[in-house]
């Protein structure tokens, strides 16, 4: 008897989904994909991540789309794991399910006053800036005094973005509510604070260099804040990453005070660890660092020096944590779903069969978005590895229609969207950007999006 097809259904439909999907269906696997969005657009990070003055990155939607419009592939977005379908409804329709659901959670940061009001984390932020449709459309953009907490590209953007003159975003596809509340901001100085020194930062060469190109502002750095131990000599010399920041941040400091003249400012610190935010009537008002010294391994140590900087508010960006799934286990310290190589293990360490994971979901928020390629091909070669060492017992679905699922979320009241549905958002969107010399135009409203994807008038939203 032969081998019917393989059934898999994608959970997540960014880079890390569409990659593993796409890697899946070149396998020489006789296989049938379906890939599942909670929301009503694919392309996850780099839709809804990435700083829209950053089109370079967002180029790679350009190689995303080309895998999903051959069609081999099925998109059904607008459909929510664990509230339109659990696992036990997919395993009914699919032999292996992939859950590559990222990482869009701000990573905690336990310092006295994190709670206070003008106290935000950089995830919420990035997904307000870029039109993310789970966020609020307004943002409390008040203070002309800001810091940012952390030393990654992520910091970067977001002191990027609140400096940034809004009418260098028009060029962009930056959503019109965002670029209201951009124009209408007091900002004037960013503070970028780094618990270690500027061997340690993890931003990225290019990042670090188109900080010092953004018009109108100033990037200012500290030569008391420069300090290199053995291990960021080490660093220095085994790297050649680290190099170019280090060049770049050392440049800055040759620059003289009567050169900034911009009306704003970005100021990068280096040895200052944040001990606490300062509030009064529950508001921000301030932010206590802690200076520390290196130990010569490149870690560093408090000195018990403080320094209290009048800011008022405090963005985070110290990293991106995961979120539980129903029904699938959860590494609450990590905030990653447990694996070994790709495959999803319970509480006993054992491979839950037919399960597997990808992506940041998979591995945490390291790493730049094509990393996720490479992460992909070990999940998919596990699964394959799998499929052939369990030969028709591994096909497990019980109703293998590929109409099946889609008449299941249909009677539970699902607006699925497939690709045809998200082209037309897609050229809708660019027509509300193309008489303005922009790209698009991003809509942001959660029903919109679906009344635009199912072909409805606007007017009905």
């Amino acid at each position: 008897m032969s081998t019917p097809t393989l059934r898999v259904a994608v959970v997540g439909a960014g880079p890390a989904g569409i990659y593993a999907s796409d890697i899946l269906s070149k396998s020489g696997l006789d296989v049938s994909i379906d890939l599942f969005e909670r929301l009503p657009a694919p392309f996850g990070l780099v839709r809804y991540g990435v700083a829209p003055d950053h089109p370079r990155i967002k180029q790679i939607i350009v190689a995303l789309h080309k895998v999903l419009e051959r069609g081999d592939i099925r998109l059904l977005a607008n459909v929510d794991y664990g509230t339109d379908l659990k696992l036990d409804d997919l395993r009914q329709f699919y032999d292996a399910v992939i859950f590559s659901t990222g990482s869009i959670r701000d990573a905690a940061l336990p310092v006295p006053g994190i709670e206070l009001d003008g106290s935000y984390g950089a995830a919420d932020f990035v997904s307000w800036y870029d039109g993310h449709p789970d966020v609020p459309r307004t943002w409390p953009l008040e203070a002309q005094h800001v810091a940012v907490l952390g030393a990654g590209n992520v910091a970067l953007d977001v002191a990027r973005i609140l400096a940034k003159h809004a009418d260098d975003l028009l060029p962009t596809e930056i959503p019109a509510n965002v670029y209201d509340l951009l124009k209408a901001s007091p900002v004037t100085d960013v503070h970028v604070f780094a618990r270690r020194g500027p061997a340690q930062v993890k931003f990225s060469p290019l990042e670090l260099r188109e900080l010092g190109h953004v018009p109108d502002v100033d990037v200012i750095v500290y030569p008391e804040d420069f300090e290199f131990d053995e291990g960021s000599m080490a660093a220095i010399h085994s790297s050649n990453q680290t190099k170019q920041v280090v060049k770049t941040l050392t440049d800055w400091t040759l620059k003289e005070s009567e050169e900034n003249t911009a009306s704003r400012r970005i100021h990068l610190h280096f040895l200052h660890k944040p001990v606490e935010i300062l509030g009064e009537d529950g508001k921000v008002v301030g932010l206590r660092t802690e200076r520390t010294a290196l130990n010569g391994d490149g870690n560093v140590t408090g000195t018990g020096q403080t320094q209290d900087w009048e800011v008022g508010a405090v963005y985070r960006a110290v990293g991106y944590f995961g979120s539980p799934l129903v029904d699938i286990p959860f590494d609450d310290v990590a905030g990653v779903i447990p694996n070994r190589e790709g495959r999803v293990t319970d509480v006993d360490g054992e491979h839950l069969p037919g399960v597997y994971a990808t992506g940041w979901i998979k591995r945490g928020p390291v790493g730049l978005i094509g990393h996720t390629k490479s992460d992909a091909s070990e999940t998919i070669r596990h699964l394959t590895e799998d499929v052939e060492a369990g030969g028709a017992a591994f096909y497990s679905a019980t109703d293998r229609d590929p109409a099946a699922v889609t008449e299941f979320l249909t009677q539970r009241g699902v607006d699925v969207i497939e690709w045809s549905g998200w082209e037309l958002l897609d050229a809708y969107e660019r027509g509300l950007g193309e008489p303005h010399g922009r790209e698009r135009v991003k809509v942001v409203p959660r029903d919109h999006m679906v009344a635009v994807s199912l072909g409805r008038e606007v007017s009905e939203v």
